[in-house]
């Protein structure tokens, strides 16, 4: 009779806690190995693969067993106490819920497994579309997702790459330039008693503009011009301003007319016409000052001697970094030629777009309007994809080399490096540090680094022949500093 009182929920209960206190026989012995995927890899484009996934049966049953068997200690169900509920009403009220739990489970192990077994260089997440993939109620499992993958290529010889080194070399006649513009640095402008203007002067004057739209003519007196190739009126820049002063005396008249470029920084001016008329009033030439013992003692000498030693080895070192610079590009160009992969696609997209974006910026901050840089767009597209393909292959190359050489950057290098570069910024490490930390800059910083010594570790083995230095040592300055630029550009953080 006592049986008959009890509810259906309270005899599942009891059911249960005897089907969970027997111990099967199965149980007992260890646990059947985990059942494998099978998996199907194959080339989907550049940089690009197709990886197929089937999860067998036998592994799709066994999570779904354990995910309700996790279920069944928590579930909470009207009419059973806690983790007594048996699993059939467990399926009826969780199954839609838990189904989609077990599936994005079995998706995402899966493919994590199928990338690290198959030892797939990945770049980013597996494209899977989950919403399309329907669990099975019988039978395996089938998916497939397409992902990047870093480049296969095989890397040129490394030993013995021939560069040239411009021949260290510092003249008396180049220390004698360098006085000659310490001097000048300190020098007087001193009115010119006789004769014309020659190049390099300054001229006292009065000047006119008529700007193209504006009919009150703006009037400057006593304005200082200084006669250069390239110069300026007041705000106005004037190309071949030399050619219209050289040779004028004190009370002429100039007169000329100029094109401010469209990409100007003042808006007033911006791509107009200005008719300039220039009223030379007097002209002073930069008398240099004596070398004495005032100049001496600002740049920590005792006498001439020691300065001229003190600006050798400034020189000196100076070529010594022109040369590493030279060297350096030339070393990236060879890999640059000398290695043929194809780029993944989407990262190139991403890097030219974060070219463009710094162009686009940097161009509103010279002062054009957005139309304007609008109409150059085509132009900066063009040139930030080729940018951001030089940049992501010669990422890849250094990455490549720097694991074939087993090159690696410790925490005291970074910090040794970080140290320079704040005392060159007059900065403290540590806040340089927190700050790069912050910007996202510190893993850059840590790549160029690395890139730093796989160059010097290819400087060790390569074939310098050295070469006469150029005639015009400032244009042979001029043109290092770009290619120091240059090199820096290449340097591209992906991952």
């Amino acid at each position: 009779m006592a049986d008959e009182g009890k509810s259906e929920a309270l005899k599942e209960e009891e059911t249960t806690e005897l089907k969970e206190g027997e111990q099967p026989e199965a149980q007992k012995e260890e646990e059947s190995p985990e059942p494998k995927d099978i998996v199907t890899i194959e080339e989907a484009g550049p940089c690009k693969k197709k990886v197929t996934i089937e999860i067998v049966r036998e592994k799709i049953t066994k999570a779904i067993d354990k995910q309700y068997e996790e279920l069944g200690k928590e579930a909470l169900v009207p009419g059973f106490r806690k983790g007594r509920a048996p699993r059939r009403l467990l399926e009826k009220r969780f199954g839609k819920e838990t189904t989609e739990q077990i599936k994005l489970t079995l998706l995402d192990d899966a493919s994590k497994s199928a990338i690290e077994d198959n030892k797939l260089q990945t770049i980013g997440e597996p494209d899977i579309d989950l919403e399309n993939i329907e669990m099975p109620t019988e039978g395996s499992l089938t998916f497939d997702f397409e992902v990047e993958v870093r480049p296969e290529f095989d890397l040129p010889q490394l030993e013995g790459i021939p560069v040239s080194r411009t021949k260290l070399e510092v003249t008396d006649e180049q220390i004698d330039r360098e006085i000659e513009q310490i001097q000048k640095w300190s020098g007087v402008w001193t009115p010119r008693e006789e004769g014309s203007v020659e190049l390099e002067d300054q001229i006292i004057a009065d000047a006119v503009l008529k700007i193209e739209g504006i009919e009150e003519e703006q009037k400057l007196d006593n304005i200082e011009i200084h006669v250069r190739q390239n110069g300026f009126v007041s705000a106005i820049p004037v190309e071949k301003l030399d050619e219209l002063l050289v040779g004028a005396n004190t009370g002429e008249t100039k007169e000329t007319s100029v094109e401010v470029p469209k990409t100007f920084f003042r808006e007033e001016y911006r791509g107009k016409k200005v008719d300039i008329q220039i009223s030379i009033k007097d002209i002073k030439w930069l008398k240099p000052a004596e070398l004495d013992e005032n100049i001496l003692k600002r740049y920590g000498v005792e006498d001439k001697d020691e300065l001229r030693e003190k600006i050798h080895d400034t020189l000196h070192g100076q070529l010594e970094t022109q040369g590493r610079t030279e060297m350096t590009e030339q070393i990236y160009e060879y890999l640059l030629d000398k290695t043929d992969l194809d780029l993944p696609l989407t990262v190139v997209a991403e890097q030219a777009n974060s070219v463009l974006q710094r162009q686009y910026t940097n161009l509103l901050m010279r002062g054009l309007s957005r139309e304007q840089v609008g109409e150059q767009m085509e132009q900066l597209k063009a040139g930030s994809e080729q940018q951001a393909e030089q940049q992501v292959k010669t990422f890849f190359i250094m990455d490549k080399i720097a694991d074939k050489l087993e090159i690696d950057v410790s925490e005291e290098e970074i910090n040794g490096h970080i140290a320079q570069v704040a005392m060159q910024r007059g900065q403290r490490p540590e806040k340089m540090r927190e700050d790069m930390e912050r910007n996202g800059s510190l893993v850059q910083f840590s790549l160029e680094v690395r890139q730093d010594k796989c160059i010097a570790k290819l400087l060790e083995t390569a074939v310098i022949t050295e070469k006469k230095p150029e005639k015009k040592a400032k244009k042979t300055r001029k043109t290092a500093k770009k290619s120091a630029k240059k090199a820096e550009k290449k340097v591209a953080k992906q991952s």
